[in-house]
């Protein structure tokens, strides 16, 4: 299938309020971040008044340097750019042709990176914010909102994102509950069930206990003898970690959430009578030996496409983690679709307290968007943006509200925060919902070519990739539709 475009300057997909917007009330953005940018656009472009509040540069944060709008304060990557075989490509081309601001402004400043998508960062945010600032129906104003938006904003899209302000948070957890908000990101890696070796792992919960909703056999079970345990406990201990940046350092980690390798240089056996303590598992594949540790994972999406490593939050160092993790009976040729960690990073549980069009089920008048929905990464955190600013844009005009097919980059990530994510209560966690970057592992399955068009089956490399490349053209034609049906305009390149 071909690129589609939209372009980023057509009359908006609800064109036909243009002459009522001298009538419409205002929606007010918080955040002038990626996300917020990305929604404050999105409702516009559908003839909606926007106020976009951004606090800097009256109230600085630790992270941002400028008082630009959609500042990228880490890397300037968005990431591959290959539609075809990668899903972060693939959330690209949707955005693209939804008329996204943000990949219009990094289409314009892209620096040379293959097939990544790199930007000039002060480019970017500096074309994002003349745009911004030069549509008719955007006003921006600088100030920080502390506490709740006042009762007379009835359509609100908060974007505050990993840095949301003490006041603000502070607000969002008295209107959600303070179980409902995380401060410190406790990542535990998350692996594609596929790449799972099943020869020598199996599926039993511990005593064979039937917890809600279980049957009995509801973890993945990897067995380590004792010198495989202890190689393994000596990789953890002398791996190279990720330092704190100077602004995570005093915020304290979920009770209970230390990192693995804190956990194992507290003792050789430590790990043995936690995360991987063995008792009440029977290796299937060899009942008569007892497993000297097991790690179990514990399915992570609606889907049973992804796995959780239970326990397995760390600080190690990506590719330590890598070669760490696959020493694990099992796991030697694991793909992750999410590595470990732990930093600064202010979420919601969305699953529990965002309906489908990201409001907040408690103040319905209250909308969010980006990072703080639990999502991961620049693309990611705009689509949700995107999304919010069509929701928020559809409500004020009393239009109906479709959201995106779940065959497309943009549903499998809004499905993931609204409902995809399957909860831990079996293991009494509070909040066990993670932010997840898009990943194949959210999408349906699909029956993918096994064979090529000579009639000779595919080897398993070219299968991954007929499987990715059906996935892909599966999601972009419903995602086209979706569009057609809503009101975007999509043109042939």
């Amino acid at each position: 299938m071909p690129p589609l475009r939209i372009d980023i300057d057509a009359p908006c997909y609800f064109a036909h309020f243009n002459e009522m917007t001298d009538r419409i009330e205002p929606i007010h953005i918080i955040g002038g971040g990626l996300a917020g940018c990305e929604a404050a656009w999105a409702a516009a472009k559908a003839g909606v008044p926007v106020v976009l509040h951004e606090m800097r540069p009256l109230r600085e944060t630790e992270a941002h340097q400028t008082d630009g709008l959609a500042e990228l304060v880490c890397s300037n990557s968005f990431r591959s750019d290959d539609w075809e075989t990668n899903a972060v490509g693939l959330l690209h081309e949707e955005m693209r042709r939804a008329g996204s601001l943000i990949m219009s402004a990094a289409d314009a400043h892209k620096l040379p990176a293959g097939s990544a998508l790199a930007v000039d960062r002060h480019g970017f945010s500096a074309e994002v914010t003349a745009r911004i600032e030069n549509h008719p129906l955007i006003t921006i104003e600088r100030g920080e909102i502390a506490g709740l938006p006042p009762p007379g904003w009835d359509n609100v899209v908060i974007a505050t994102g990993p840095l949301t302000s003490d006041a603000l948070s502070a607000a969002i957890l008295e209107v959600t509950g303070e179980e409902q908000l995380a401060f410190f990101d406790a990542i535990a890696p998350i692996v594609h069930k596929e790449s799972i070796d099943f020869d020598q792992v199996w599926m039993q919960s511990r005593y064979d206990k039937v917890g809600p909703g279980g049957t009995g056999a509801d973890y993945i079970n990897c067995p380590l003898d004792e010198k495989q345990y202890n190689d393994f406990i000596d990789a953890l201990i002398t791996g190279d970690v990720t330092e704190f940046k100077d602004w995570e350092k005093s915020t304290p980690y979920f009770d209970g959430c230390l990192p693995i390798e804190v956990m194992a240089a507290r003792g050789r056996e430590t790990l043995r009578h936690g995360p991987m303590k063995p008792m009440g598992l029977t290796n299937a594949h060899n009942p008569d030996v007892k497993p000297y540790a097991v790690v179990q994972l514990r399915q992570d999406n609606a889907l049973g496409t992804l796995w959780n490593m239970v326990g397995f939050q760390t600080k190690l160092k990506y590719g330590v983690q890598s070669d760490v993790f696959h020493m694990i009976p099992g796991l030697e040729k694991a793909v992750f679709a999410r590595l470990g960690g732990l930093h600064r990073n202010t979420f919601l549980n969305s699953p529990v307290v965002l309906d489908p069009s990201l409001r907040l089920k408690s103040e319905p008048r209250l909308r969010f968007a980006g990072q703080i929905t639990g999502v991961e990464g620049y693309v990611e955190s705009s689509a949700i943006g995107l999304l919010a600013g069509r929701f928020a844009g559809a409500d004020r005009l009393g239009a109906k509200i479709t959201p995106p097919p779940v065959t497309s980059a943009f549903g499998a990530l809004l499905g993931h925060i609204t409902g995809g994510h399957l909860p831990g209560e079996a293991e009494g966690l509070k909040h066990s919902f993670q932010p997840m970057n898009v990943n194949f592992g959210l999408f349906p399955g699909i029956d993918a070519p096994t064979h090529g068009k000579d009639g000779k089956r595919l080897k398993r490399g070219e299968r991954k990739v007929a499987r990715k490349k059906a996935l892909t053209a599966r999601a972009l034609e419903d995602f086209t539709t979706w569009l057609a049906e809503t009101g975007g305009r999509v043109a042939a390149e």
